[in-house]
């Protein structure tokens, strides 16, 4: 895989404007309403209160990535920057946020709603993976390094009917998929992750263009991005995807780069796929009738059920014996999981697993104790509903909305107060249900629904 550059920060690009980040004050708890002088009667806080949608955020902060400014440019109540969030802090946002992504050292958010402005990016913008961020000074240059929640404006032929469903973002490119008018893309193209033309030696710093996506057979119905390539999947099942293909990630029956997204086919040939997960160079897909399928990078055996090869370029099905029917899987940069109907979770691969610092690699599911989730003699009912995964760490849902993190805790990803690594599913303290979450290299992001 290719390396990371080291991210520096330069503070003559870095965008303290004023937009999504409104920061209110919460409500004050409701006082006692008396009925006569003798016998109050108490009104507590969610009584007639609607569940509210709020975003968490923790990990490295740097960058941006976490829309905090006063963690970057310190205020002149505290002296030195905070590098690192170690536990969940909320995220003031006007918005109801309904789907968050991300990527290496920034983040995209979006609002389901009919808003002009439904989609926010923040943190490293090198290669306009958030798109153009005029600076204050000069109308003319972008923001490297963009400090909060900052629109992103799509071109939309109608901005106003047309909702975003999903973001997903790479190591420096973002997708942005709509109900209406398909599937956007913006930032660095130089192996086409874009799905469109390589320009030799284009310079993506301020770069205005977010390119409207073509070639798919019919509507997209989720994206996701892995290291340098693009998957796409269609109301039809069918898979799409375009980008870096030395390590057959693209799945496309080669090792090159495709500038134009193109069907997948091999084993995937006439079946129907209801998810995909990339985020390092393997990439994964589920059918709709339980049974995995994997190709690209397997130089950590996550494909060596099949093959000793170290990849694949076609996907190939993965047989996974006593797994029972799948239906999500989360692909790493180093490690698989996959959630079945039962809401049991297995994992493989190489890394910190979760089932403690003896398993390190596994080239068969591996299931992690249900009872690591929360199941008991209490709660006997309890499973997983989400798993999701960064580049070397995972992240569970659990039908209750807790929140379960294990893995490498680069920079204080995890959100467990600490900087050690999380060898067994730990919970994360989050007030609130947790929806969703969306994992990157050293930062997360968590969509929550709370009555306070």
């Amino acid at each position: 895989m290719m390396a990371f550059p080291r991210v520096r920060l330069c503070s003559r690009h870095i965008s303290v404007s004023p937009n999504l980040c409104g920061y209110a004050t919460l409500p004050g708890a409701s006082r006692p309403q008396e009925k006569n002088s003798t016998s109050p009667v108490f009104q507590f806080v969610g009584e007639h209160r609607k569940p509210t949608r709020k975003v968490f955020v923790w990990g490295f902060s740097f960058t941006g990535a976490l829309g905090i400014p006063s963690f970057v440019v310190p205020d002149s109540g505290r002296k030195n920057p905070r590098k690192y969030q170690l536990t969940p802090y909320r995220l003031e946002t006007a918005e109801q946020i309904t789907s968050a992504a991300c990527g290496y050292g920034f983040t995209l958010m979006a609002s389901s709603t009919k808003d002009t402005s439904k989609l926010w990016g923040m943190g490293l913008n090198k290669d306009s993976q958030l798109g153009f961020q005029r600076t204050q000074q000069d109308r003319n240059r972008s923001y490297d390094y963009v400090l909060e929640p900052s629109p992103v404006a799509l071109p939309l032929v109608e901005p106003v009917q047309t909702r975003v469903i999903q973001v997903a973002c790479g190591r420096a490119h973002s997708l942005v998929l709509t109900d209406q008018e398909g599937v956007f893309s913006m930032g660095n193209n130089a192996y086409g992750q874009c799905g469109r033309r390589i320009v030799d030696d284009e310079v993506y710093s301020g770069s205005h263009v977010i390119h409207r996506m073509e070639g798919f057979s019919s509507r997209v119905i989720q994206v996701a991005c892995g290291q340098d390539h693009s998957l796409f999947l269609t109301d039809t099942g069918k898979v799409f995807a375009c980008g870096w293909g030395a390590d057959g990630q693209t799945g496309l029956g080669h090792h090159n780069v495709s500038s134009q997204p193109g069907e997948v086919g091999g084993d995937l040939a006439g079946v129907e796929v209801q998810q995909i997960s990339s985020y390092g160079d393997c990439s994964l897909a589920v059918s709709r009738d339980g049974e995995l399928f994997g190709w690209g990078n397997s130089e950590y055996r996550q494909l060596s059920s099949v093959t000793e090869s170290t990849q694949i370029n076609s996907p190939r099905h993965l047989p996974l014996n006593g797994c029972g029917k799948v239906v999500q899987a989360a692909c790493g940069g180093t490690q698989v999981a996959v959630l079945n109907e039962k809401g049991e979770v297995y994992v493989w691969g190489y890394g910190i697993l979760g089932k403690g610092p003896n398993l390190s690699e596994s080239s068969t599911p591996e299931m992690i104790p249900p009872t690591l989730f929360g199941r008991s003699e209490f709660n006997p009912s309890v499973a997983v509903s989400k798993i999701r995964c960064g580049l070397s760490h995972f992240a569970a849902v659990t039908d209750r909305g807790e929140l379960f993190v294990w893995g490498k805790n680069l920079r204080g990803c995890l959100g467990i107060g600490k900087k050690d690594d999380q060898y067994f599913p730990w919970r994360v303290t989050v007030p609130g249900q947790v929806l969703d979450v969306a994992c990157g290299v050293d930062h997360m992001v968590a969509l929550v629904k709370s009555l306070l």
